[in-house]
């Protein structure tokens, strides 16, 4: 089986098992009351989409794995190599990068579930406490470094400069600690910031995931685009039933899972610093936040934005849901685009 039809089988699988979960996780969810809460600091239009079932994000957390698995045993199987040819720094420790991927968007996607469930059966508007949800991230995010660093996934091809290994010395090693931990912490919450209307975080995850599908043929790497391909098929079948008007929501169960594996891949393809272009938009809606409470701290009132993060300040401007989407994809698609030429023209450099 050849790395193109194993990545179709993995995008066809998690699409299908995704959108059909939808006749029967929505109705469960609308069984258990797991409505969403629309708290009065929002949008007062969103008022209308008050006790729309939460925790949808379940359905393209089993499509994806359920996708990955099938695709993966069936191109093993038939004789396929997950990893890649691309460096021989990194032969041997491929499949790391990849089932270590899954494993941090899980965890993450179980802390975000604990704290929807504590929000909407337990009836605690704020779920989770700001301190509680961070501890818990940066448990996963430490173990996550730390399969990589005792799998020694130490190394990043960083275009026009080349290969640099983290572990030549001391200073280098505590750089990739503390780099590394910054950018999945703050990618997990990037997305999870994104998530505020119907369709964009969905919509612009699709644009990533056809990105990292790109580069893993660009590399070679098997491992990559089969996942990458699962999570493309779970972002469409999910965007079947996400799509103004939204018939469910991800809620934090599904964009924490989607904020874990998005950095995760960022490390797949040895370059995570490439998740600026490549997520440009959930740079955006962060440092939207970022700038909005940091003005408004500085200046006793005043705000850069009418909303934020970003998405909601367009809302406010007159935007619709479907609108916003459809734009921010786009800009996503040119900081992908970008990135791609980054790693085309800085390998060959």
């Amino acid at each position: 089986m050849s790395m193109t039809v194993a990545i179709i089988i993995s995008v066809i699988i998690a699409f299908g098992v995704t959108a059909a979960l939808g006749f029967v996780i929505i109705p469960w969810l609308r069984k258990l009351k797991f409505g969403q809460t629309i708290l009065e600091i929002g949008p007062s239009w969103h008022k209308s989409k008050q006790g729309t079932p939460n925790m949808g994000g379940i359905m393209f957390i089993i499509g994806i794995f359920v996708s990955f698995i099938i695709a993966t045993v069936a191109f093993v199987a038939m004789g396929g190599n997950l990893e890649s040819e691309y460096s021989a720094i990194f032969n041997g420790r491929e499949k790391i990068l990849v089932f270590s991927s899954l494993a941090l968007a899980l965890g993450c996607g179980i802390i975000g579930f604990t704290d929807d469930f504590i929000k909407i059966k337990l009836k605690r508007n704020e779920g989770l406490t700001p301190k509680q949800k961070t501890i818990g991230q940066l448990l996963m995010t430490f173990a996550y470094v730390l399969t990589l660093w005792l799998s020694h996934n130490t190394s990043w091809n960083i275009p026009f400069l080349g290969t640099v290994n983290f572990e030549k010395n001391l200073f280098t090693s505590v750089l990739f600690w503390l780099f590394s931990l910054f950018i999945v912490y703050g990618c997990t919450n990037s997305v999870n910031l994104t998530d505020g209307i119907d369709g964009l975080c969905t919509s612009v995850t699709s644009t990533v995931a056809v990105t990292f599908i790109i580069i893993a043929f660009m590399q070679n790497f098997a491992g990559l685009g089969i996942l990458s391909g699962a999570l493309l098929g779970g972002m469409l079948g999910f965007l079947c039933w996400n799509w103004n008007p939204a018939k469910t929501f991800m809620g934090d169960t599904g964009s924490l899972f989607l904020g874990g594996l998005v950095a995760a891949l960022g490390f797949c393809i040895k370059c995570p610093i490439l998740l600026l272009p490549i997520g440009i938009i959930y740079v955006c809606e962060t440092l939207s936040d970022i700038i909005q409470i940091g003005y408004f701290k500085i200046t006793h009132g005043k705000r850069v934005f009418k909303m934020a993060p970003i998405h909601h300040h367009f809302e406010l401007c007159g935007w619709k849901e479907k609108k916003i989407c459809v734009i921010f994809s786009l800009v996503s698609i040119v900081g992908c685009a970008i990135a791609i030429m980054l790693i085309y023209f800085g390998a060959a450099a």
